[in-house]
Order: C-alpha cells, then structure tokens, then sequence
C-alpha cells in the first residue's frame, strides 16, 4: 500500500490508534472530513488504501448527511478495483451496504467493552491469525447488517452475530472500535450524553470507565497488530 485515505466522519471520531501505526511509514495519507464538507472522491489511486472510519449517524441518514451516499459509491468503486479498505462501525455498515445487503436497527444497543468471538474462518484470516479466540473489544453501536453474498463472517458477539466480515480479497468491516484512545473513549462519554442518559440503568458509564484502565493496553496491542497487518494488503 503506498497511499491511502481516511474518511472521518465526525470530529470527535479519527483515526485515533492507526495514526500511531502510520507514523514512520512510507505511506502517503489523505484524510477527508466529511463532516467540514469535503469532498469524497468518486474512486482511488492504484495503490491506494480505503479507511472509512465510524460515526453517530446511519446508513439510512442520507438525507441529512449527503455525503454518506457518495462513500457507498467509493466504496462500491474499492470493491470493483479489489482495493484494501477497512470499514469502522458506521463504516463497516456503509460497507455491507455497498456490497448489496441491509443494515438496520438491533434490538439492542452495545456500549462499553464486550467479549468478542473469533470463528475458524476469522482465526485463519491474514489480518487477526494469532490472536486469541476470544478478546474484549470496544463497541459504541445500535444498528447492524447482514453478511453480504459472497461474504465471509469473521467474528460475532453475544448480542450481533456479525462483527466481523471479509468482502472479497481485501476489504474488512469491524462493526467494533479497535482504534479508540482511553482520551477517545472519555471524550465519547462526554460528548453522546444525551444517549446515554436514555441508557441509564442498562449502559453505566463509570463501569465503561474503570474498565477501560484495565483493559485498554490489550486493546492497543491488538489494533497495533491488526493495523499494521492491514497495510500491507
């Protein structure tokens, strides 16, 4: 991978961990913040990696978010051109959209830090081959998606089956969050308060907080290791 492109969708949402796996790198990054305005290209360079990290909004938000549209189609052109993309909970769901089946609501909600399931097929795969069979991730999502035809399913976790899919060769969609910061996930609590007051008795914030400092070092370790794996797709 010589270039690639990173999509951040909202200001408190970047690329937090893969910054730290780029740097030193002879890689050239573009990154587009949808969020000012500009504008996602219609396709990418030979060579040329796709990020399409996460946001609060849906799949379905269009309307209000137009240029969600315009990355389904990028992302449609990545998967023609056989192109390494990595698509983070609202990407990994723009990911599956693009690659022709549904997204929708859950029946619940998954914040905080969860056990995650790696199956035989994800156990073998190039990006997460070595790790353990099960891991604790973090999750900050409501909605979820089908596996796409032809697609292979990963991972899962108690509450969605699908976290985890390969599409094709090179593009991955995590429905989970392996490259938040402890300060992200702090700012995150601060930022979707009116959400999670609408949780209050379910998700528990302080608890979000005391594991995070228990369980965030394993959580870099394996972002570093599955970021730095990702670039050489």
């Amino acid at each position: 991978m010589k270039k690639v492109l990173i999509i951040q969708q909202v200001a408190h949402e970047g690329p937090g961990s893969i910054n730290d796996v780029l740097s030193g790198r002879d890689i050239e990054v573009d990154l587009v913040r949808a969020y000012e305005g500009q504008s996602i290209p219609k396709t990418l360079y030979d060579g040329q990696g796709l990020i399409v990290m996460g946001g609060p909004m849906g799949v379905c938000d269009d309307d209000r978010y137009p240029f969600l549209k315009d990355e389904i189609r990028l992302i449609e052109a990545a998967l023609k051109m056989g192109s390494p993309m990595l698509g983070i909970c609202l990407g990994a769901q723009l990911l599956a959209r693009a690659a022709g089946t549904r997204v929708y609501s859950g029946t619940s909600k998954e914040i905080g830090w969860y056990p995650l399931s790696f199956n035989d097929n994800g156990q073998q795969d190039r990006l997460f081959e070595g790790l353990p069979a099960s891991v604790n991730v973090f999750q900050w999502h409501g909605d979820t998606f089908d596996v796409p035809e032809g697609a292979v399913n990963l991972a899962s976790s108690e509450l969605f089956p699908n976290q985890l899919i390969r599409v094709g060769e090179n593009a991955y969609g995590l429905q989970f969050h392996l490259e938040v910061t402890s300060g992200m996930i702090f700012e995150w609590l601060s930022v979707n308060g009116e959400e999670l007051e609408e949780l209050k008795g379910v998700i528990d914030p302080d608890v979000i907080r005391a594991k995070t400092s228990t369980m965030m070092a394993d959580l870099d370790d394996m972002g570093q290791s599955v970021f730095s794996r990702f670039l050489t797709v």
